[in-house]
């Protein structure tokens, strides 16, 4: 009898690979596969490994015959049409918990250079110029932070903010109360929230509910002068209004891990406009969507993969 076999989309942990092969599955390892690859191959495949290149919707999914299980590199749900594997007896497997701790970091250490000036002062120093009263940064102690998701990443991110003192705000309609220190102030919406707080971080998945959540208007309801970070997803942000937000200075500054549109190469002339208002900012530091790459991480989330498949199999 031939082994079932799996497809790995992207760039993985060899114990992901050795971890199915002692499984007795085929493994096919193809992290440079296209999109229109993966439809062209899918029929035989029992399960298969992706992140955010391969989207899995109903399209896909109809043409994955024997397909039973997805796995997901990382958290974001979006790219998997939930209704259509439900319908066809598709099961579901997301690792928020393997890279929970790397985006937790990613975001206070971009925090952390933005408060401090440390990439204007690395630049200026590069360039023989010692300016030290310019640089001069602010304390994160004592400093009033909000959360907006308070799943694995935001936990983390809280817990890695306690020896900072810092008065912690939350604000996640899907979290009980009972599960949350009873230190921390909870909000019943997100206007009541953004008024309180001098730091902004976003900890949600993509959703109808969440997309462009951070708009004109609640960014206008913002305390001014406070810093926005973003480590979930780029489309929770409305770009044009961010932009705005910093320019008249109701933004003091934001962290940037994702973006609304993460392929420069297809920037129309709108965005090349749009994004280089935002790049040419000191105000802002950006990453490209490696919040949650790191050496660590990657061994976790294909650890998780395994654990979570062999309890739905």
């Amino acid at each position: 009898m031939n082994a079932l076999r799996i497809l790995i989309t992207d760039d993985v942990h060899e114990h992901l690979i050795s971890g199915f092969e002692s499984m007795g599955y085929e493994v096919d390892y193809e992290p440079t596969i296209t999109l229109a690859e993966v439809h062209q191959r899918i029929e035989p495949y029992y399960g298969i490994v992706i992140n955010t290149k391969i989207k899995a919707y109903r399209e896909l999914l109809i043409k994955a015959k024997n397909l039973k299980v997805i796995a997901r590199l990382g958290s974001g749900l979006d790219i998997i049409d939930l209704d259509a594997a439900a319908e066809f007896g598709i099961k579901v497997i997301s690792t928020p918990e393997g890279n929970a701790q790397s985006v937790a970091e990613h975001a206070l250490g971009m925090l952390l250079s933005l408060l401090n000036n440390f990439l204007s002062a690395d630049k200026n120093l590069r360039e023989f110029r010692w300016q030290r009263e310019k640089h001069r940064g602010t304390e994160l102690m004592g400093k009033q932070v909000g959360l907006i998701g308070y799943g694995h990443t935001g936990k983390a991110f809280a817990r890695l903010l306690e020896p900072f003192s810092i008065i912690l705000h939350i604000y996640d309609p899907y979290v009980q109360r009972t599960e949350i220190n009873s230190r921390i102030v909870v909000h019943d919406d997100l206007e009541s929230l953004v008024k309180e707080v001098d730091i902004l971080s976003l900890h949600v998945q993509l959703t109808p509910e969440t997309k462009c959540m951070v708009d004109k208007d609640l960014l206008g309801k913002m305390k001014r002068g406070a810093i926005l970070i973003n480590t979930s997803r780029g489309k929770v942000v409305d770009t044009e209004a961010l932009v705005i937000a910093l320019e008249s200075c109701q933004l003091g500054g934001a962290c940037l891990d994702v973006f609304e549109n993460e392929q420069p190469d297809t920037f129309s002339d709108e965005e090349i406009a749009l994004y280089s208002g935002l790049y040419r900012r000191s105000n802002v530091v950006l990453t490209p969507h490696v919040a949650g790459w790191t050496r660590e991480s990657k061994f976790k989330i294909a650890d998780t993969i395994l654990t979570k498949w062999k309890s739905i199999i």
